[in-house]
């Protein structure tokens, strides 16, 4: 029989964090994730890890800053990060952006910068 576990996130009251954090060790899952949604002029704090970071955008427009290059994507798009390199994202666009970041790993291991 196969072990199958649900996390379910509640809706954001307004003032709290409309991101979610999985940490897959909690489910015995090797992958971890946030799961963001920010509004135009929000992104993340530049920070790193010590593994490549996956982003898929689900909605809206983001710049994604890594290392010294600048890249523009939208939804539908997939951009990789590698290894301790200083990253971040911004939404770009008009509406809410949607963004699942993806950590290869049981936890999420991360340096602000």
């Amino acid at each position: 029989m196969t072990d199958i576990c649900i996390r379910r996130q509640r809706a954001s009251a307004p003032g709290e964090s409309r991101t979610v954090r999985f940490e897959g060790r909690d489910f015995a899952s090797p992958v971890s994730m946030f799961l963001s949604h920010k509004d135009p002029g929000e992104g993340s704090g530049l920070h790193m890890h010590p593994y490549r970071e996956t982003w898929v955008v689900q909605r809206g427009e983001a710049e994604f800053t890594v290392g010294e290059e600048r890249i523009r994507a939208a939804a539908g798009d997939i951009v990789v990060a590698p290894a301790d390199v200083p990253h971040r994202f911004l939404n770009v666009g008009s509406g809410r952006l949607e963004i699942v970041c993806i950590h290869p790993g049981g936890t999420i291991l991360q340096q602000d910068l």
